[in-house]
């Protein structure tokens, strides 16, 4: 896949390939004129020499002008359907958000009783939730401004407290009978 980085000003190749071409127009007149003196047969070949080489090396950038010109292009057609993708993801996140405010809210309380009800320190409880948000000891203490020692502590003394054995038994806890297996096909068949 291209990156912005792989198309760059197309404004100094185009410089260049004119520049290539003028030379090689003007070595072209050069060889015409030198053709009428009488000059010799070695001087001309070198002048037609860098007639050619002006030419090939005018149609060689042209061509990668032209390259990156459909690059840039492609560039251009990804970047608006990686823009409408984030368009519909954000607009599909921000119903789900509506959709599920109540719930959320009525879970976070739930949670946050329970994490009272077996009396844990505040620091505790933020280490609990944060823990279950999915952020790691470090992460956490980077967050929270502490050592990843003193995360560890606090976690250690959660789980005591909540009668768990790690991040694991307390995602578990809270989030077990919300995540149900589906009924199969032959599951709803049978009712």
């Amino acid at each position: 896949m291209l990156s912005p980085t792989d198309v760059r000003d197309p404004a100094p190749p185009r410089a260049l390939a004119l520049l290539f071409l003028v030379m090689a127009v003007l070595v072209g007149i050069d060889v015409v004129t030198d053709l009428g003196q009488q000059t010799s047969l070695a001087h001309v070949l070198l002048e037609l020499l860098v007639v050619a080489i002006g030419f090939v090396a005018t149609f060689a950038i042209a061509l990668r002008l032209r390259r990156a010109a459909r690059d840039a292009q492609e560039l251009r057609a990804h970047a608006a359907r990686l823009t409408e993708d984030l368009r519909v993801t954000a607009q599909d996140a921000a119903r789900w958000r509506s959709d599920a405010a109540g719930l959320i809210a009525g879970l976070g309380a739930a949670i946050d009783a329970q994490l009272v009800r077996w009396e844990l320190t505040p620091a505790e409880r933020e280490v609990a939730l944060l823990l279950l948000k999915g952020l790691s000891h470090k992460e956490i203490a980077e967050v929270r401004a502490v050592s990843e020692t003193t995360v560890r502590q606090q976690a250690r003394a959660l789980y005591k407290k909540a009668g768990l054995t790690g991040r694991h038994d307390l995602a578990a806890f809270f989030l077990e009978d919300l995540l149900a297996p589906r009924a199969s096909a032959s599951d709803r068949n049978a009712t």
